[in-house]
């Protein structure tokens, strides 16, 4: 991975992408991962869903110690009261940790908790810390919380439902969400995940997103190294 904080790294490649491993082969998981580390991805994104929060259930720690990668483990929180929760996904590996602003009364408590432990795979590598938005949550909404997150995470879909299109809102969130942290003078990352494909990414480069988040348009069982640099190349032009 080499030296440098989670941060410096993921910012060091950006604009990249983070695959979704849940849309892998998950029986042939280790042979996908090999030949993604094949290229110029850095991430690795795990979409862990509770049931509660949003309505489908994936997985949780057990399944994020068990990958073995040498890309950073982006593990987005799609659960309801992460406070208690987010130690576990820490201890299982994860360099980059979303909690959703929806997802509980205390998301300033949780990003600070967040803040103060380290990362089991280095130490010195710390923490990415992440803060999602629904599509319907107001991108101003988060402002109280730049002090304590180095990535906003906004969704371009609903969460929970897979195959839903681009919501047609989304570039201008992004806009605004990018005004707000150029505005804020911090240095945050800004990411988009949801509805991403090969026919929308050239459009969805245009937005200026520094992380996009994709899964099948990567792993479709066909060339997922191909359709990485594919995906690479059409964002960094």
């Amino acid at each position: 991975m080499g030296s440098g904080t989670a941060f410096e790294t993921l910012k060091a490649s950006t604009p990249t992408i983070s695959v979704g491993v849940l849309t892998a082969d998950l029986m042939s998981l280790g042979t996908e991962l090999a030949l993604l580390e094949q290229t110029d991805v850095k991430m690795l994104h795990f979409d862990v869903m509770d049931g509660c929060f949003c309505p489908s259930m994936t997985v949780g720690p057990p399944f994020i110690k068990a990958v073995k990668t040498v890309l950073l483990k982006d593990v987005h929180l799609l659960i309801a009261d992460p406070l208690e929760k987010v130690a576990d996904y820490v201890a299982a590996g994860a360099d980059i940790v979303t909690v959703h602003l929806e997802s509980g009364r205390h998301v300033h408590r949780v990003l600070q908790a967040l803040g103060g432990v380290a990362n089991a795979n280095d130490p010195e590598r710390w923490i990415v810390r992440g803060v999602g938005l629904n599509p319907g949550t107001p991108v101003g909404a988060v402002e109280p919380l730049l002090g304590e997150v180095e990535m906003i995470v906004l969704l371009g879909i609903n969460p929970g439902w897979g195959g839903q299109k681009l919501i047609g809102s989304t570039r201008d969130r992004l806009l605004k969400a990018r005004s707000m942290i150029r505005g804020s003078g911090r240095d945050i990352l800004l990411c988009l995940d949801g509805g991403i494909t090969r026919n929308n990414i050239v459009e969805v480069a245009a937005m200026g997103a520094d992380v996009v988040v994709t899964g099948s348009a990567v792993f479709d069982g066909k060339d997922p190294v191909g359709n990485a640099r594919f995906m690479l190349d059409a964002l960094r032009r």
